[in-house]
């Protein structure tokens, strides 16, 4: 999203004030200039990588094919055992994708894995916020997946068209033969799991389909919808995907998996933040703290506290603390005010995470003993 700072209003008044005056400015100026936190969101593609199993040498050797994959990014490629998605998996190689979108690579399996009856594999970027795709594979020459010879892909759907509040038209790619899928539709978010049953697809030959579902009435005026084709197998097959509820919605290229090893219950979706943190200034004691209050601060996050310089926003300030964030939502803290900037008639203060594309926030205060927060 786009950051939106709301401008520090800078009073140029001279002379002695009274107690009075600068409590109604701080009171003014939070009003008006409290600061509008944003997480600053990198430009992702609008494809969604994935792999398919090509081939398998036993214990030797891997080929896998790469669909939809961005251009120019360096993929860590990792091995382990089932069930582990390669997550924190042995390193085989590194994988550029050059120009993107569909490519051909063979891998080494580890001598750790040798021998092991199925292997997870895993293609990952080392950005904070990586693009990844994964797979599994039966480690003997014969592949095959999910109990259904010969079919080693990643089964996925992409929207074709939708009717508002009516209809919505998918095309399948690279679904296994013979497979009968549960069709479901929820809320945006919930990928569709334990959705509202909207009918069920039977694969046939596998590979493409086209199939049009109607949305269920407690859907029909929803912005977004989520929608999902799962097979019955305590190890199912599963695709999902989302659509806009808008006759121009062309949606995604969706995501896709295959049978787990050890099928677990699945957990509710976690919740998904979508505000916009904000703090204002609640008290200060002149050179010496200063409280705040937070408002709609993301959960499970470490906030450095800096101040500096008014017209800084507090970047490359003096660090005075941390804030965790916990649950969220509404929190208070106090300050203290470094002595490199005591006697400073104003004062920038910052609250900013360590990611790469951090959430942050700032305002600032007059260093005039004040309580403005009830």
């Amino acid at each position: 999203m786009n950051s939106q700072l709301s401008a520090e209003r800078q009073s140029k008044d001279g002379g002695r004030r009274s107690f009075t005056r600068p409590l109604m400015l701080v009171v003014g100026v939070i009003i008006m200039a409290a600061a509008i936190f944003a997480w600053a969101v990198p430009a992702r593609s609008a494809t969604i990588p994935t792999i398919s199993i090509s081939s398998v040498l036993s214990d030797q050797t891997v080929t896998v094919q790469a669909q939809n994959f961005p251009a120019n990014q360096n993929f860590i490629v990792t091995m382990g055992p089932m069930g582990t998605q390669g997550v924190n998996g042995y390193v085989v190689a590194t994988t550029n994708s050059g120009v993107g979108g569909s490519f051909s690579a063979t891998y080494n399996v580890p001598a750790e894995l040798k021998g092991s009856e199925r292997i997870a594999i895993r293609l990952q970027t080392s950005h904070a916020y990586p693009y990844y795709a994964y797979n599994w594979f039966w480690n003997n020459t014969t592949g095959g997946t999910g109990g259904v010879p010969g079919y080693t892909g990643v089964p996925t759907f992409s929207i074709v068209s939708v009717e508002a509040g009516k209809t919505v038209t998918i095309q399948t790619d690279n679904f296994p033969p013979n497979q009968t899928f549960a069709v479901t539709m929820g809320a945006m978010g919930t990928q569709g799991i334990n959705g509202i049953v909207v009918g069920t697809l039977n694969s046939g030959v596998g590979g493409v389909l086209k199939a049009t579902f109607n949305i269920p009435a407690q859907l029909q005026t929803a912005y977004q919808v989520a929608i999902r084709a799962q097979t019955a197998h305590s190890a199912p097959f599963f695709a999902y995907n989302w659509f806009y509820n808008n006759t121009t919605s062309t949606g995604t290229p969706g995501t896709g998996g295959q049978p787990a090893p050890t099928p677990q219950p699945v957990p509710p979706p976690p919740p998904v933040y979508t505000g916009t943190p904000t703090f204002t200034v609640c008290a200060v004691v002149q050179n010496t703290s200063v409280t705040i209050k937070t408002k709609d601060f993301p959960p499970n996050q470490t906030f450095q506290v800096t101040m500096g310089a008014f017209g800084t926003q507090g970047i490359g300030g003096y660090q005075v603390g941390t804030i965790n964030s916990g649950t969220g939502g509404e929190l208070t803290a106090t300050f203290n005010v470094p002595s490199q900037l005591a006697g400073a008639g104003r004062i920038a203060i910052r609250a900013q995470t360590g990611q790469a594309y951090p959430f942050f926030a700032y305002n600032w205060f007059y260093n005039t003993t004040a309580t403005v927060c009830p």
